[in-house]
């Protein structure tokens, strides 16, 4: 059965295996996810879970969202999504669900909406070839014959200009490298559809289904000391060897006392 969350895609970077292997990676934001609805045969004619991601105020929320997500017992979301296929026996509602579902070196399926471009020529949006650039040849960058003169109109799925970009896209066999539930951010090898802070869909791969690689040995991100900060822990540490207890001064001092009484 697949299983899925929701997340942000915060940007891209690289990691490094202990091997010197460098990783192109994306990094997806992944908070706790909230099952707002159960979706059952019975009821809705399919099985599906609605996932809630992303907390919002409630004045930007309206009265049915709310009455909505009061029935799971969370806060007002800003995005619900569903995913189908899933074992809907294995959710509760108000259940929340976590990076932790997936593993390291499984094979994920990333959906989001692609960037916009804007309105394009054929060059630009289908890849289409360009005429002589001589000034003589009265064709350099247009669409070109748009078809035979029988029918009298320009044919249905003919490649014009148009609106570029903004399309509903989904990458398949994407691999999770690292999962950080600490900061919960899930790194997937390669790239992801669609700009910076937009709303993705991670789902269990449909063509690799509980397929996991062998997962890489990273190298430590974490910033070692520099020779200052070690050299104060070892006078610090020297320091508490040398100082006595209190139980030791306190002895000394009644010693002390008795030599000064006796002497007197």
């Amino acid at each position: 059965m697949r299983k899925g969350i929701l997340g942000r895609k915060i940007g891209m970077t690289q990691v490094f295996a202990k091997s010197g292997k460098l990783v192109p990676v994306t990094v997806i934001s992944v908070e706790p996810n909230i099952v707002s609805q159960i979706k059952t045969i019975q009821n809705d004619g399919y099985e599906a879970v609605q996932l809630a991601f992303d907390t919002k105020r409630e004045k930007l929320s309206n009265k049915p969202e709310m009455g909505h997500l009061k029935k799971a017992n969370t806060s007002p979301k800003r995005f619900l999504r569903e995913i189908r296929g899933v074992d809907v026996n294995s959710y509760t509602l108000g259940q929340e669900i976590k990076a932790d579902i997936f593993t390291e070196g499984e094979l994920v399926d990333v959906t989001g909406i692609s960037k916009g471009k804007g309105f394009q020529g054929v060059i630009k949006r289908h890849n289409q070839s360009r005429g002589p650039m001589g000034h003589g040849s009265q064709y350099h960058r247009g669409v070109g014959s748009l078809g035979t003169m029988r029918p009298m109109r320009v044919l249905k799925g003919k490649k014009l200009p148009g609106h570029m970009g903004k399309e509903v896209v989904t990458v398949q066999n994407l691999e999770i490298v690292m999962i950080d539930l600490e900061n919960n951010v899930i790194l997937v090898k390669g790239n992801v559809p669609g700009p910076k802070k937009s709303l993705v869909i991670i789902k269990s791969a449909i063509k690799n289904e509980g397929v996991v690689k062998e997962t890489l040995d990273l190298v430590s991100f974490e910033e070692p000391k520099t020779t200052n900060e070690t050299v104060e822990d070892s006078v610090e540490e020297q320091q508490e060897e040398v100082q006595p207890t209190e139980e030791v001064a306190t002895v000394v001092e009644t010693e002390d006392v008795k030599e000064e009484s006796s002497q007197e």
